[in-house]
């Protein structure tokens, strides 16, 4: 089959690979016919040698329709069409038995030198389980019956269902985990697909002020015209994060971080020493713990995937402020928002600006990286 491949620093490529085949009874496989790039995609074409070796298939937001099944999958049969969260569950653990199906124990068969005691993720290398990605014409499904989400018959078109794979609830369980509550003022930093989304559902919450920091005029643009924030540019601040506290008269009650450590640097970070693990950086964090209120919430929702040197602890704290964090459980938010999208309270549609065929995934990712042309969010199709 043909799958987008990382083949090393910014550098993804479509090659032939090895078709998926049923490993376990529990197993499906997908024909993929929709897939996104994520933001947390191009931590790998950035960083993905902490994470894969050349070769490795990725993507995590696909959906399609079920081409085979195993012989122990009970709720799905071919030709059902399915989105796949890019959590993987076994939804027999203690996680996946409390809606924290993101840290499955038996979804992450990594060797005890990559695992972190952490879940299985769809196409993030050994670190998340070695489970290759769905940004490909077949996906092999672990744990089929749990970690997939049938569309019920409706009308809907792919482009309406597929973020419920990742975007749609990351964004709606980092408002929630965050506690962001009617009348509460909510800091986004990040106006990509994630980001934009966060803002929609803390405007849904009751939030009475959303603020979106970015560095990209047509992303800004996105956010005040589509979710009613007020907006900055933080390349055209010396400070943003005094000016955010300021302009806030003491902090943001939330701060939502979903830029992660490949974010530009919006100021002066101290210097990183040639002995640190770091990679990327930790200026969002930094942002984030400059503009929260005293006793606020700061949200981590970009990807840091390293220890961080310089971390902001002093700001945090001495002001009695609360720091979450970690992948968002999708699997059991699935039902949920699929309903919100059929009865037209949200349209994830709005943040799609590219579909392009799989084949030319290596222009799709220099596009999304870019930001050219208006790029918000990529789909790649298989043709």
């Amino acid at each position: 089959m043909k799958a987008v491949t990382y083949q090393g620093h910014k550098n993804m490529e479509v090659r032939e690979v090895k078709d998926p085949t049923i490993e376990e009874s529990t197993d499906a496989i997908i024909k993929i016919t929709a897939s996104g790039i994520c933001g947390s995609d191009l931590h790998l074409y950035h960083q993905g040698d902490l994470f894969m070796d050349p070769g490795f298939v990725i993507g995590h937001e696909p959906m399609g329709i079920v081409e085979e099944v195993g012989k122990d999958v009970k709720t799905l049969k071919k030709g059902d069409r399915v989105v796949i969260p890019f959590n993987i569950g076994c939804g027999d653990c203690f996680y996946c038995n409390n809606h924290m199906e993101s840290q499955c124990d038996n979804s992450n068969p990594s060797p005890a030198s990559w695992k972190m005691n952490n879940g299985g993720l769809f196409g993030f290398g050994a670190m998340h389980g070695n489970h290759w990605g769905g940004q490909a014409e077949y996906l092999r499904v672990p744990f089929a019956d749990f970690s997939s989400f049938k569309v019920p018959d409706s009308d809907l078109k792919d482009e309406q269902v597929l973020f419920l794979s990742d975007v749609v609830p990351t964004a709606y369980w980092s408002v929630e985990h965050a506690g962001v509550k009617s009348g509460d003022t909510v800091i986004v930093l990040g106006c990509g697909p994630i980001g934009l989304m966060a803002q929609k559902f803390a405007k849904l919450k009751g939030a009475e002020r959303v603020i979106a920091i970015d560095n990209v005029e047509h992303r800004l643009n996105h956010a005040k015209k589509f979710n009613g924030a007020e907006v900055y540019n933080f390349s055209k601040e010396d400070n943003i994060g005094k000016l955010l506290h300021e302009t806030t008269k003491g902090g943001a009650d939330v701060v939502i971080d979903c830029v992660g450590m490949d974010g530009q640097v919006a100021q002066d970070d101290l210097e990183i020493s040639s002995n640190s693990a770091q990679r990327g950086n930790i200026s969002p964090i930094i942002t984030a713990a400059e503009s929260v209120r005293k006793f606020g919430t700061i949200q981590l929702t970009g990807i840091y995937g390293t220890p961080a040197d310089n971390f902001p602890i002093d700001l945090i704290f001495n002001r009695d402020v609360q720091v979450k964090s970690g992948q968002a459980p999708v699997i059991h938010q699935m039902p949920k928002l699929y309903e919100m999208i059929k009865n037209e309270v949200f349209d994830p549609t709005e943040i799609i600006t590219h579909t392009m065929p799989l084949e030319d995934a290596k222009q799709a990712y220099d596009i999304f990286d870019q930001k050219k042309d208006n790029n918000i969010k990529v789909i790649l199709k298989p043709q």
